[in-house]
């Protein structure tokens, strides 16, 4: 255990020194975002700016005090099960380690919401504005140039006008749109386009409306499904939580010399390392569960 302190001290001061005795916490931090920025995958670094731009990223103090509760708690957990402070500087070093693939679960949950509210926006809308237009070109054009879009659907509905006029036609660029959104309020709004710019319609008003009560429809269910997933996830992470201090239940019954007696025996602490990884996975699929993605079902 001194070893251990010892190198952890050494590691402080080479890095305090390699930084001309500059803030240890500003050079720390600073390192791990250029690592981020060099090695994150292209198509995160654009879900994560955005996650900024929505003011929902976490602050590096936030990530510091996440870093130290993870620390704190995923080692308090190991030396209870194993009265050993290397084990539990192990499982605190490993607990850590899962912080970024959490950032990167809880930036796509944002990501994901926020696209589903734009794709909301830009059905309601051109719904609207082609009541006024009968031109499904034309209501693209108008959403366009309302405001109302943000990136990248702001861009995506540009390139869908760009192709419309090229193509003559707007099948190309329906089926763009799909496959870069597809969800069921974008694909039946489509369809219904679709059938009255080649079929015609008298009176497309009753189809329209429809669409829109169906979209609300649509939209309310996908927000109580946000409602349920957030009292699920507190519930969950409770009792999953729970679930780790249950090994105290047993340390109390055979009293702890009983209990390290029990340690020196290989496959008892087989279980019980089994029992946190068990639980671990359990705590971490349930996290990727609440994290999905919102709306596309």
């Amino acid at each position: 255990m001194v070893l251990v302190i010892l190198m952890i001290i050494a590691v402080f001061i080479v890095a305090y020194r390699i930084n001309n005795g500059q803030n240890v916490y500003q050079f720390v931090t600073r390192t791990v975002a250029n690592t981020y920025n060099k090695y994150a995958p292209y198509s995160f670094k654009m879900v994560r700016e955005k996650t900024k731009q929505l003011g929902q990223e976490y602050t590096p103090r936030q990530y510091a005090t996440q870093v130290a509760l993870f620390a704190i708690v995923a080692g308090g957990i190991a030396y209870f099960y194993f009265f050993s402070f290397l084990w539990a500087l192990a499982y605190a070093f490993v607990a850590v380690m899962f912080i970024p693939y959490l950032a990167y679960l809880r930036c796509q949950r944002v990501y994901s919401e926020f696209i589903f509210e734009q794709i909301q926006t830009y059905t309601t809308n051109v719904i609207m504005e082609f009541n006024t237009t009968q031109s499904f070109v034309k209501s693209l054009e108008g959403v366009r140039d309302s405001g109302v879009l943000e990136e990248p659907v702001l861009g995506d509905v540009k390139k869908m006008i760009d192709m419309s006029y090229e193509n003559g036609t707007i099948d190309e660029s329906i089926i763009y749109f799909n496959e870069k959104y597809p969800y069921y309020m974008v694909k039946n709004m489509h369809q219904l386009f679709l059938q009255i710019t080649k079929e015609g319609a008298i009176d497309s008003g009753e189809a329209l409306e429809n669409m829109a009560l169906d979209i609300d429809a649509l939209v309310e269910g996908v927000y109580r499904d946000r409602m349920d997933r957030k009292q699920f996830h507190r519930k969950f992470l409770t009792f999953g939580l729970a679930l780790y201090f249950l090994v105290l239940a047993m340390i109390m019954l055979l009293g702890k010399e009983k209990y390290i007696a029990l340690l020196d025996i290989w496959y008892v602490s087989i279980v019980l390392h089994a029992i946190i990884l068990i639980n671990s996975f359990f705590l971490m699929t349930g996290e990727k569960y609440y994290n999905a993605d919102v709306g596309v079902e």
